[in-house]
């Protein structure tokens, strides 16, 4: 399975990027819904666009729906690229699973992100009280709950055989989270972690974004929003990333040599 660049959408590629953030896209989704983000972060940031199995630049290839296998795969895709150039990790819904074990996976491997964003997800801890989204729904009732929680593509209806194959990889994706056991007893995160959650959300309540804490030893950071399961999509899309830019530059400020040596200073 092709690795590295042949894995992301990547809207500029920079000689000598000054960071580098991946986006893990939720699920059904492809990293092209992602695009936006790219005229609101710095001009030497480079945004790489993850595309799972199953879709954009690799919908050729069988969907994972084992979270282990996508986990070990995404890992794979991302360690391709890591040539010292710090590294931050994003993920919303599905997609905040797997960049939180893939995180956690390049961790092992020696490659320490120095930020992760988990959007719209329960903490592994958690247990949700309420299954919205089952892999064994029927197609009616599946996309009818994707329609609600605001997750189905515009106009889809129109196109019925493009409606089955996105149905088709919200399953899939639905099996791998369902797969998902997190090991008792791992070790937690040591970059910082921010949890982006929404006042609305039916599948992540904002009031569980807390529970996130205890998934690293850095700093760990909450982000409320207005709105639902996709509040960030569309007009918000700027102002979210403006977010995201945020919570990253506050962990660079905070590693940063000169904020060492403040912190020196003031405890002498």
């Amino acid at each position: 399975m092709s690795t590295g660049a042949a894995a992301f959408v990547r809207p500029r590629t920079l000689a000598s990027a000054d960071l580098r953030l991946v986006v893990v896209p939720h699920a059904g989704g492809s990293g092209a819904v992602y695009h936006p983000m790219t005229r609101c972060l710095p001009p030497s940031w480079e945004l790489l666009l993850l595309d799972l199995p199953g879709r954009g630049k690799r919908h050729g290839l069988p969907p994972l729906t084992d979270m282990k296998a996508l986990v070990a795969q995404v890992t794979d895709d991302v360690a391709a690229l890591a040539d010292g150039t710090p590294l931050a990790l994003f993920g919303h819904s599905f997609g905040a699973v797997v960049a939180a074990e893939t995180a956690r996976s390049l961790e092992s491997r020696g490659t320490v992100p120095l930020w992760v964003g988990v959007s719209g997800r329960q903490a592994p801890a958690v247990r949700p009280g309420i299954r919205l989204l089952d892999p064994t729904l029927s197609e009616v009732e599946l996309a009818r709950r994707l329609t609600r929680l605001g997750g189905m593509p515009d106009r889809l209806d129109e196109l019925p055989e493009f409606r089955a194959r996105f149905l088709q990889l919200i399953r899939s994706d639905l099996r791998a989270l369902d797969s998902y056991r997190p090991a008792a007893g791992r070790r937690p995160l040591t970059g910082d972690l921010t949890a982006f959650a929404a006042t609305d959300d039916a599948l992540a309540p904002a009031a569980g974004a807390a529970a996130w804490a205890p998934e690293t030893t850095g700093a760990f950071r909450r982000r409320i929003f207005p709105g639902g399961h996709f509040h960030f999509l569309k007009d918000a899309f700027p102002a979210f990333t403006a977010a995201v830019v945020a919570e990253i530059e506050e962990t660079r400020a905070r590693l940063s040599p000169s904020s060492a040596a403040a912190g020196r200073e003031e405890t002498a």
